[in-house]
């Protein structure tokens, strides 16, 4: 009647083994750390680059505690924060520019548990200090920009259609044309009304002076916004990436806003200064008519010919470029990486707007036999990712660019190259440090309030059911275990309203083996014998844990479905204590009870108070 046949056992105990591994890297801690990455997508992590760290702080003396790599940089792990600082000074004067040397935090998880996947919960800004940006983002410049570009594309059609205007302006997000006859501008409306549908056209004037009026549609308007905050959305992540944040949160406020959460960092100057920054393509004419070696080498010893730029290519060679800029990274509406059907080699494909491609087809129509470069501007250096020579007129908007060293650099071109440069300005309207301190002292409170809750519960329970009560107690401490064991598989982010949430998980939790241990109480009030009380204890009172549980997982839900920020940690956190809850209280308190009691043929009394 209250055995449990051996599988269970096992699942039960191998469920609670593997929640102890991905619960102890918590109380590891962390220890001081740099992390190196490439500052150009040219660079890449290697062996070569690993042991170059290595070599710079032994010739430094600069003791370490553990050096290894993986996909976000090289990690060097020091004894206490003085070596730390020593280490980035040493670090960032042996790598120099190209390299990025960040001040990090590493987990102390032994390599063994690493190796397993177990890594303790990141910290949020609340518990480990750094710092919080609250951003702005300028949907009305974003709507200039998409007008003052949809002036050049309507300039090109005209003219292309050879139809005959004499002015063309942009008065705020509508675009004005004039014309002379009233002929020309129907003519010039049923042009652009079929090859831009989503702008609404007026035509007005009498006489000699008649205007066409083109604005764009609340549709078009909401679709240009939506574009501007998610590529800003991601220009942020790319570019706060270099910091070394364990786990930044980047994420949409309300229609405009944007808010970013670096923990650990305290340099605010230099979180600023990453955010702000810009980052584009540029496409220039190379001035092949002076690009013989004597010029060349003039030019490296400082006599570049005017009107003329010296950069290098990926290969290290000195290449003259025209300070003429073709076209910029503006243009670019996609990009995206690919594979050369010819010889197989990776590239970015490339997609610009109307009036790129009429530049591009114009430009490459006119230097057929010359080359053409494409400079990647990047943390304000310039580098020529590829000079081919153009063989032919290039038209219809889609450009290869070659020259990518694998797949891997073809994908990190393409999202620079589609969010490497903010599409709206952005303006910091609230912006607020946490000290590491404060962080310590908040988690030491967390912690506190959680073991104290636990204890009182323990208490409780003890003094009032006994050893149902102990039973109780040990199954509430198997739902900590597990809980906090799914949030570091999850690898989730540990917030205040989080730790907020365990306690109140580990308050309700007990709810359900006081339901258990009373309806087996009122078993043996009616007389039953102990066996027969346990069963139907356990039996009559699962259906009423289940209701209560199912309607406060509805209610956590809906605080993840409609809340944001700490709202939704709080929520994911209560609904995964649920979740163990249920688990905890009905499994593995009942094979606790099995093992203790469901071998016995005679049961005097149950000792449940």
């Amino acid at each position: 009647m209250n055995r449990y046949p051996l599988w269970k056992f096992v699942l039960i105990g191998a469920i609670i083994v593997i929640g102890l591994l991905y619960t102890i890297p918590n109380f590891f801690g962390e220890s001081p750390a740099v992390q190196v990455s490439p500052a150009k997508t040219s660079l890449k992590l290697d062996d070569s680059l690993l042991r170059k760290v290595e070599d710079s702080l032994k010739a430094a003396n600069v003791p370490i505690d553990g050096l290894f790599m993986d996909a976000s940089g090289i990690k060097v792990r020091f004894a206490n924060t003085d070596t730390q600082l020593l280490a980035k000074d040493t670090l960032v004067a042996s790598l120099g520019k190209d390299y990025t040397v960040a001040l990090n935090l590493v987990p102390q998880t032994p390599q063994w548990l690493q190796s397993l996947g177990a890594k303790p919960m990141y910290l949020g800004l609340d518990l480990r200090g750094g710092v919080h940006f609250l951003l702005q983002v300028d949907m009305k410049a974003a709507l200039d920009k998409a007008t003052e570009s949809t002036v050049g594309d309507f300039r090109m059609a005209l003219r292309k259609e050879k139809i005959n205007y004499f002015g063309i302006e942009r008065q705020g997000q509508v675009v004005i044309v004039r014309f002379e006859s009233e002929a020309e501008a129907t003519k010039a409306r049923n042009l652009l009304a079929k090859d831009y549908s989503d702008l609404t056209y007026k035509l007005s004037g009498s006489d000699k002076a008649f205007q066409l009026s083109a604005s764009m549609s609340v549709v078009a308007q909401k679709r240009i916004q939506d574009f501007a905050l998610k590529q800003n959305l991601q220009t942020l992540h790319n570019r706060i990436n270099e910091l070394g944040v364990a786990e930044p949160i980047v994420q949409q406020q309300g229609i405009d806003r944007i808010v970013v959460q670096l923990p650990g960092v305290q340099d605010t100057a230099k979180a600023k200064e990453i955010l702000g920054r810009t980052a584009t393509l540029e496409i220039r004419m190379v001035d092949d008519d002076k690009s013989d070696p004597a010029t060349l080498q003039k030019a490296q010893s400082g006599q570049v010919p005017f009107g003329d730029e010296l950069f290098n290519d990926r290969e290290g060679r000195p290449i003259l470029v025209k300070k003429s800029v073709v076209l910029t990274g503006d243009r670019i509406t996609d990009a995206g990486p690919g594979v050369d059907s010819r010889n197989g080699a990776s590239v970015v494909n490339v997609t610009l707007d109307g009036r790129g491609a009429g530049i591009f087809k114009n430009v490459t129509r006119e230097n057929v036999g010359k080359r053409m470069a494409i400079l990647l501007i990047e943390k304000g250096s310039t580098e020529v990712i590829t000079a081919p020579v153009i063989n032919e007129e290039i038209g219809g908007g889609r450009v290869q660019i070659s020259g990518m060293a694998n797949a891997q650099e073809a994908t990190d071109i393409s999202l620079l190259l589609r969010a490497g440069a903010l599409a709206a300005p952005m303006e910091i309207i609230e912006e607020r440090t946490v000290g590491p301190s404060m962080g310590e002292e908040n988690i030491k409170r967390g912690v506190h309030s959680t073991l104290w809750g636990f204890a009182a519960i323990a208490v409780m329970m003890l003094v009032y059911y006994l050893i149902f009560g102990g039973v109780s107690v040990m199954a509430l401490g198997v739902n900590l275990l597990l809980l906090v064991a799914i949030l570091s598989m999850l690898q989730a982010t540990l917030t205040l309203p989080g730790l907020a949430a365990i306690a109140l998980a580990l308050g309700m939790a007990i709810d359900a083996n006081v339901l258990i241990n009373e309806r087996i109480r009122e078993e043996l009030r009616n007389g039953n014998t102990p066996q027969a009380s346990i069963h139907a204890g356990y039996d009559r009172a699962f259906d009423t844990i289940l209701d209560s549980n199912v309607t406060t997982l509805i209610a956590g839900l809906a605080l993840f479905m409609f809340g944001t920020g700490p709202i939704k940690g709080f929520a994911v956190v209560h609904v995964l204590g649920i979740l163990t809850s249920m688990f905890s209280a009905v499994l593995v308190s009942r094979a606790l009870v099995n093992l203790l009691y469901g071998y016995r043929r005679k049961i005097e009394r149950l000792p449940i108070g």
